[in-house]
């Protein structure tokens, strides 16, 4: 048994190190490409999906959007694919090596993931392109909200399928309690809690702020996944952590890209359905509490407006408000990789208690 976490320790260990030092090669590569292909927004985003005039977050956010490029994203997904398939066409060529153990693809762990976040970050890719390009309904360009909800709607509704019918799950364990059987209600729950973690990808926007967040997100959820024994749930995961500890490298102050749609959505998609297969989705709230506040402070302003005709933050999400009242970017960021590193942290105590209870 010592022997196997000792293989563990070293295997993933091996998989980090890998996945950050490819991510390193590929980084200047693709920043060269996005700044030569100038893949920022040619005009900055002046009004809402609603038509509302933004001249506090224009004011703020104008120059980056103009001059640093977007879809920084694509270094994550591109190098967990990259390491994906190294690994697995390692174990066809070398077998009954070490090479042949790092391979980390099977049905019941990894295939729902590795799909989500390819299939969720080309959406958010597609999204990109015509924000750059200038393209679609919208000022400043973008994909029709219908149209980008509609495609998310269908990936969440394959890995829905496949959670209840291929790998027949239909209970969630709740804290304290056990599992509590659903039925055909995991469904329409799946689905729910794919497009609530989605509408967290507002976290994007500062320098650092994203990666810093969801890191300590990832390896929380890493350690969930170690104890229930999924082992090669962890694999994957810390091959997506190496990716997003070297889009952070490239990220901090002064940000050479940000990750955009084909980024966030993709990250945020998948860590939806890593909770799910975890069977850990009702600590998500905790773990994930910056996420949880970042959404809930968009939904608060959309609200206000809307039934009391007045905001409640000078700009949303909330760390434009920071921003707006003075804080520097600085400030906000490292304060939210504090809350997110303590919020995991009280996350996978209560995960501990409660299975230990």
């Amino acid at each position: 048994m010592q022997s196997t976490h000792v293989f563990l320790i070293i295997r993933n260990s091996t998989l980090l190190i890998l996945s950050f030092f490819i991510a390193l090669i590929i980084a200047p590569i693709l920043i060269r490409l996005l700044y030569k292909y100038k893949a920022w927004k040619k005009k900055p985003r002046e009004t809402t999906f609603g038509g509302e005039k933004t001249p506090i977050f224009t004011s703020l956010h104008s120059q980056k959007e103009t001059t640093v490029p977007r879809m920084g994203g694509i270094l994550i997904w591109l190098t967990v694919g990259l390491v994906s398939l190294l690994v697995y066409f390692g174990s066809l060529f070398f077998p009954d090596t070490f090479i042949a153990k790092l391979n980390f693809i099977s049905r019941k762990e990894t295939w729902l993931p590795i799909f989500t976040l390819i299939s969720a970050s080309i959406l958010g890719l597609i999204d990109d392109l015509l924000v750059i390009r200038n393209q679609g309904k919208y000022v400043g360009g973008g994909m029709r909200l219908k149209v980008r909800l509609s495609l998310l709607f269908l990936i969440a509704l394959v890995g829905a399928w496949w959670f209840y019918n291929k790998l027949g799950w239909s209970s969630i364990y709740v804290p304290f309690y056990g599992n509590l059987e659903i039925d055909g209600l995991y469904i329409p729950l799946f689905i729910l809690v794919v497009f609530a973690t989605f509408s967290s990808s507002v976290i994007d926007g500062l320098d650092g702020l994203s990666s810093g967040v969801l890191i300590p997100i990832f390896f929380s959820f890493g350690i969930i996944a170690y104890v229930r024994g999924a082992y090669d749930m962890v694999a994957f995961l810390v091959v997506l952590i190496g990716a997003l500890s070297t889009y952070l490298w490239f990220n901090i102050p002064p940000a050479k890209f940000y990750m955009g749609e084909t980024g966030m959505m993709g990250l945020t998609v998948t860590l939806a359905v890593v909770t799910f297969l975890t069977n850990s989705v009702l600590f998500l709230p905790i773990i994930g509490f910056v996420l949880v506040l970042e959404s809930a402070s968009v939904i608060i302003q959309l609200l206000s407006k809307k039934f009391l005709g007045r905001k409640i933050f000078l700009s949303a999400p909330i760390h434009h408000h920071l921003q707006a009242i003075g804080w520097p970017e600085a400030k906000i960021t490292m304060r939210f990789w504090i809350i997110s590193a303590l919020c995991s942290l009280i996350g996978l105590t209560l995960f501990f208690l409660a299975r230990f209870w």
